[in-house]
C-alpha cells in the first residue's frame, strides 16, 4: 500500500504557481524502477521498498558529517537571533506570551531547513537567517492556535503549558496575530543582499505556507475529517496542507534567498514535499505510539480521542513507518543533481525526521 501511495504522491507533484519553471529542463522523476533483482545468487533484495530506496539514496558518496553537531549549533543560533528579534518590551503581557512559546525550545526543523537549503544553493547562514527566524515565528503562530480549546484543545506545547493556559485565550490569541505579522515584517527588512524580486517570493512562499493554501486550509480539512470515514488521498491533501506546507516553504524559500536557480529550486521543491509529508506521518506515528515524555512535547493519543485521520489508523504503524521512510529515500534522491559535498546538511535532516524518537 506504501509503495502505491508514494508512487501516486510523486505523480501528483505539480510546480507551483507561483513560480514559473519549464519542466522540460529537467530530468522526469522516476519511482521505483528495477524492483526485482536478477542475480540473486550475486545481490540479496530488501525486504522492503522503503529499504530499496532508503539503500539507494545512501550509496552516493557522502562526506562524514555530524548531523547532531550541526543541528545543534544551527538551533542555538536560530534561538539567539529569536531573542533578539522578539525583545521584552511593550506592552509586556503580548510579548511575554510570544515568547514563551516561541523560545520554548524546540528542534528547530523549520529554520534549519531554510538556511541549509540556502547554503546548499551558494548563500549563507546570515543570509538565510531572517528567513528562519520567519519560518519559526509562523510555526509557532499555528501551533498556539492549534491548542486553543476552539480547536485542538492541547494542554501542552514543546514540554510546557499550552500558551493559552498560562495567558489566557485572548493573549493567545492576540500573540498569534503578533507573530504573523512580526514575520512577514522581520523578514521584509532584515535580508540582506537579496533582490527586491527573489525577496518577494519568498515573502509570497512562506506566507502562503500559513494561508488558504497552508494550515490553514489544513486546520480547517482536519476539524471536518473528524469522526469520518477519509480515504489516503484525502489525507495526504490534510496533511501536505499542514507543517508539511511549512516544510516544503521553508526550503523553497531558503534557495530563493540563497541565490538557487529555478532547476534547483524545482528539485528541491520536491525534495520539501517528500520530507513535509514524511514529516507529517511520522507525527501520526508519535502521536500513535508515543509516551508522555516524547518529540513532540505534549501529550499523545490526542487524535485517537478526536478519531482523528491518521496514517497509522488507515494503513497501520509499520506500513505508516515504511511510507514515511519510502518519502525521504525519494526526497534524498532529488540531492543527487547538487555537490555531494554540500548536500550532507538536508540529505542527514531528511534521515532525522523519520528516525525522531517515540
Amino acid at each position: 500500500m506504501a509503495s502505491a501511495l508514494l508512487r501516486n504522491c510523486i505523480n501528483a507533484l505539480k510546480n507551483h504557481t507561483r513560480i514559473p519553471f519549464s519542466p522540460a529542463e529537467l530530468v522526469p522523476l522516476k519511482v521505483r524502477e528495477a524492483t526485482h533483482v536478477t542475480k540473486p545468487s550475486l545481490v540479496q533484495p530488501c525486504t522492503t521498498t522503503a529499504e530499496r530506496l532508503m539503500m539507494n539514496s545512501q550509496n552516493s558518496p557522502l562526506p562524514d558529517f555530524k548531523i547532531d553537531e550541526y543541528r545543534t549549533m544551527k538551533a542555538n543560533q536560530i534561538n539567539k537571533a529569536l531573542d533578539e528579534a522578539v525583545p521584552l518590551q511593550h506592552p509586556t503581557l503580548l510579548h511575554e506570551a510570544m515568547r514563551y512559546t516561541l523560545l520554548a525550545g524546540g528542534k528547530r526543523v523549520f529554520g534549519t531547513l531554510c538556511i541549509a537549503s540556502c547554503e546548499l544553493v551558494g548563500g549563507n547562514e546570515s543570509v538565510g537567517m531572517p528567513l528562519a527566524c520567519a519560518a519559526e515565528m509562523l510555526v509557532t503562530m499555528a501551533v498556539i492556535q492549534d491548542d486553543l480549546p476552539c480547536l485542538d484543545n492541547d494542554d501542552f506545547r514543546r514540554g510546557k503549558p499550552a500558551n493559552h493556559k498560562v495567558f489566557g485565550e485572548a493573549t493567545a490569541v492576540l500573540a498569534c496575530q503578533a507573530l504573523l505579522c512580526l514575520a512577514i515584517e522581520h523578514l521584509a527588512t532584515k535580508t540582506k543582499v537579496v533582490s527586491t524580486e527573489r525577496l518577494l517570493r519568498a515573502i509570497v512562499e512562506i506566507c502562503s505556507a500559513a494561508g488558504p493554501e497552508g494550515a490553514a486550509a489544513g486546520q480547517m480539512m482536519d476539524i471536518n475529517s473528524e469522526g469520518k470515514e477519509v480515504s489516503l488521498s484525502e489525507l495526504e491533501s490534510i496533511h501536505r496542507h499542514k507543517c508539511g506546507k511549512f516544510i516544503e516553504a521553508s526550503i523553497v524559500s531558503g534557495v530563493l534567498v540563497g541565490g538557487g536557480n529555478e532547476e534547483e529550486l524545482q528539485r528541491l521543491r520536491k525534495y520539501g514535499r517528500c520530507v513535509g509529508l514524511a514529516y507529517q506521518v511520522w507525527d501520526d506515528i508519535i502521536d500513535t505510539t508515543g509516551s508522555p515524555v516524547q518529540d513532540m512535547g505534549k501529550k499523545p493519543g490526542r487524535d485517537l480521542l478526536r478519531d482523528k485521520a491518521t496514517y497509522p489508523k488507515i494503513m497501520g504503524i509499520d506500513e505508516a513507518k515504511n511510507y514515511a521512510r519510502e518519502l525521504v529515500a525519494e526526497a534524498n534522491k532529488e540531492l543527487a543533481y547538487f555537490d555531494s559535498s554540500k548536500v550532507a546538511p538536508l540529505h542527514h535532516m531528511a534521515n532525522f525526521i523519520v528516525s525522531r524518537p517515540y
